[in-house]
C-alpha cells in the first residue's frame, strides 16, 4: 500500500475515532482534534481547565477507542518517584524483583501534575523524553506507543509546584479546555443523569497507531512551509532580528527549537487528518497556539495591559 493510500486510510480511521469519542464526549471538538494530533505525532499534551470539564473522561474514552492500556495517576504532594515508576522488592526466594509502577502503560493520565514535588515530576520527565525509566540502576523500556496526557487546574495555586519551563517544553501541546456552551451542557446533563451507557468499540490497535506515527514522519514538507515555521518561532525571541515590536514589548523569553520541530510535525499530522498529502502554511497556523502558548513567557507589562498569550500569538500569526 502506498503512503497516499495510507493517508486516506488514516482519514477514515480518524472519522471513526471521532464518532466513537463523541458517543461519550459532548462538544470539545478542538480539544479532541488536538489530543488525537498529539497521539499520531508521538507527542505528549497538557490539558488545562477548571475541574469538572471531563478531562479525565476524555482521556479514558480515547484510550478505550484506541484499544490501549490506560492508567490514571493522581498526583499529590506526598507522591514519590517509586510510586509511579515501580520499586524492587525481596521475593520469597530472597531475590530482588522489580515491580512495575503505573507508568508501565500506553496512555498515562497524570492528573493535576502540578500538585506533586519536582522529584516526582522529574521521574515522569525521564519517562516522557526517553520512553524508559531507571530503577535501582537498571533501565526498563516503557510499552510502545507511550503518551502522557497531563491535566492542570489553573485556579488553585496554593500547595502546587508549577512545572519548570524545561518540563513544559516536553509537552507538544498545551490544550485549553473551556466551558461547554448552553446546548452542549444541556446534552451532557441529559446523558449523565440517566442509566444509559454507551458501549465503545476499538477503532485502532497499538500496531496501527505505531504505523500511522511512522507515516506522519514520512510526509514531505516544502521548503517555504519549513521556513515559515522557523521564522514564526524566531519572531517570539525578543533579541532576534525577526522579532516584531509586540515581541520586544511583551515577551521575556521566546520558544526554542523544539517548538519549530513540533510545528512541522503537528502541521504534517493536521494536513494528513484533513486528507492532504503535504502540509501548507495554514496547517502550521492551525497548530501554532497549542504549541506556542506554554513556551512563551510574558512580561509584567503584557499582563498589566491585558495581553493574553493567545492574543500575542494571533498578532505574530
Amino acid at each position: 500500500m502506498s503512503d497516499k493510500e495510507k493517508v486516506d486510510q488514516l482519514v477514515a480511521h480518524y472519522s471513526e475515532l471521532k464518532n466513537e469519542i463523541h458517543k461519550v464526549i459532548v462538544g470539545q471538538d478542538d480539544v479532541v482534534d488536538q489530543v488525537l494530533i498529539t497521539i499520531f505525532s508521538r507527542g505528549h499534551c497538557l490539558l488545562v481547565g477548571v475541574p469538572g470539564l471531563a478531562k479525565t473522561l476524555l482521556v479514558n474514552t480515547i484510550a478505550q477507542t484506541l484499544g490501549l492500556s490506560f492508567n490514571r495517576i493522581q498526583f499529590t504532594p506526598d507522591l514519590m518517584p517509586s510510586d509511579i515508576v515501580g520499586s524492587e522488592i525481596l521475593d520469597e526466594n530472597r531475590n530482588f524483583k522489580f515491580i512495575q509502577g503505573p507508568l508501565f502503560s500506553n496512555i498515562i493520565l497524570a492528573d493535576e501534575i502540578n500538585r506533586t514535588p519536582p522529584k516526582t515530576q522529574s521521574a515522569l520527565l525521564e519517562a516522557m523524553q526517553e520512553k524508559a525509566v531507571t530503577a535501582a540502576g537498571k533501565n526498563y523500556k516503557l510499552p510502545a506507543p507511550f503518551f502522557v496526557l497531563a491535566t492542570q487546574n489553573p485556579i488553585e495555586q496554593e500547595g502546587t509546584y508549577p512545572l519548570p519551563e524545561a518540563q513544559l517544553d516536553r509537552f507538544m501541546f498545551n490544550i485549553w479546555v473551556d466551558y461547554p456552551s448552553y446546548t452542549e451542557e444541556l446534552a451532557i446533563v441529559k446523558a449523565t443523569t440517566s442509566d444509559a451507557s454507551e458501549q465503545l468499540r476499538h477503532v485502532l490497535n497499538a500496531e496501527q497507531i505505531l504505523a500511522y506515527q511512522d507515516l506522519i514522519r514520512r510526509i514531505p514538507v516544502t521548503d517555504h512551509v519549513l521556513e515559515y515555521a522557523v521564522k514564526l518561532v524566531g519572531k517570539t525571541r525578543f533579541n532576534s532580528d525577526l522579532a516584531p515590536q509586540i515581541t520586544k514589548d511583551f515577551i521575556t523569553w521566546g520558544a526554542g527549537p523544539r517548538a519549530s520541530q513540533n510545528l512541522i510535525i503537528g502541521a504534517k499530522c493536521h494536513a494528513a487528518l484533513n486528507g492532504k498529502y503535504s502540509p501548507d502554511i495554514e496547517d502550521v497556523k492551525a497548530v501554532a497556539k497549542p504549541i506556542l502558548r506554554h513556551r512563551l513567557v510574558r512580561n509584567y507589562r503584557a499582563e498589566a495591559e491585558g495581553w493574553t498569550m493567545d492574543k500575542i500569538i494571533d498578532e505574530l500569526l
